[in-house]
């Protein structure tokens, strides 16, 4: 998909394939990038420019920001946790798990740094003060992905496993070394296969979830039965080609600030958006050269969505071959797409 006044492409872009993108929580034109080539990169989106990269050992698998524009955070396949001074352009090390963190959030009423890991932990980070020994909550998997809304963490795991946490809970546990904060609710993915990624609902009231298999469930908080009659999972990201139905992996979702719809990405290249509550697709994108495997709107007005294109190794060597040949080379790009009524509800003015 070649550039469009709606859909600019960022210049310098990674050298593999993008794992996680960020917007600043009050800065429409900030984004962080993370990325298989071991670094987390910082764009001004308004000027289409590189501020400022930082190296890492390994594959960088999540970042996020702080409560400010100044300060963000990574994770990734090194074990290390870092945060950055975005102005200063330096590095600390907070601590490390004992395996690959997967998953990494900024909680701001609390100004705590959650990590999620292969090692079966979710822990605890202040900031602004490393340690060795971390309040840790121990999972009964390995943690896939995370998100937070208002109060509330969602932890998913191997296994299907989502454990939901009250943040506030965890803080006040922080000063046990966090083994006495037990998760609020213990639950089982309503989806079959592996879990790929999950969001917060804007309104916190629930999430959405998705698999490798094609497929997306949206959760609510509430436990009560009425609640969780609202519940449902939906097929997407499936493509008809010769009477043989095509199923790939949904590797990105992102409500939206303003409108709690949703936009979902997989490897099929494209973008969808969802209104959940009405059960209806608002719109699909026009297709993207390569796998789409991360999204994000900006913060502030939701009027710009991120769109990480990269190939996600869904198909071995034998699909970047191919993805090779049919586009001259390896396709890999930070798109802005700008976005409008679109994301709006059905029937909302």
């Amino acid at each position: 998909m070649s550039p469009t006044a709606n859909d600019i492409e960022l210049s310098n872009p990674p050298d593999d394939s993008i794992s996680a993108l960020a917007f600043a929580p009050n800065a429409d034109d900030q984004l962080l990038v993370a990325s298989w080539d071991g670094e987390l990169r910082l764009y001004d989106v308004a000027s289409n420019s590189l501020k400022s990269h930082f190296s890492h050992k390994a594959a960088v698998l999540g970042c996020c920001w702080g409560s400010d524009n100044k300060h963000a955070y990574s994770g990734g396949l090194d074990s290390w946790v870092r945060a950055f001074d975005l102005e200063s352009e330096t590095t600390t090390v907070l601590g490390a798990h004992t395996a690959t963190i997967s998953s990494i959030i900024h909680h701001g009423p609390t100004n705590t740094v959650y990590t999620g890991s292969w090692d079966q932990t979710v822990r605890a980070w202040d900031p602004r003060s490393p340690t060795a020994n971390p309040p840790a909550y121990a999972q009964p998997e390995r943690v896939y992905a995370m998100d937070a809304a208002d109060n509330t963490l969602v932890v998913a795991m191997a296994g299907r496993l989502v454990n939901i946490y009250d943040l506030r809970m965890m803080k006040e546990s922080s000063s046990n070394g966090g083994g006495l904060c037990e998760p609020t609710q213990r639950r089982e993915s309503s989806l079959r296969f592996m879990t790929r990624t999950i969001a917060c609902m804007s309104d916190g009231k629930g999430y959405a979830m998705s698999s490798v298999e094609g497929r997306i469930a949206v959760e609510y908080f509430d436990p009560s039965p009425k609640s969780q009659d609202k519940k449902y999972a939906f097929k997407c990201h499936r493509q008809a080609v010769d009477g043989v139905d095509l199923v790939w992996p949904v590797n990105s979702l992102a409500f939206h600030p303003k409108y709690n719809t949703f936009a979902s990405a997989g490897s099929d290249g494209t973008v969808s958006l969802w209104d959940h509550t009405a059960k209806k697709r608002l719109k699909q994108y026009p297709k993207y050269a390569s796998a789409v495997t991360a999204i994000g709107f900006t913060n502030t007005t939701g009027d710009k969505l991120a769109i990480g294109v990269s190939y996600a190794w869904d198909e071995g060597e034998d699909g970047l071959k191919r993805e090779v040949t049919a586009n001259g080379g390896r396709v890999i790009q930070v798109r802005i797409r700008t976005v409008g009524d679109e994301c709006k509800p059905r029937g909302a003015k």
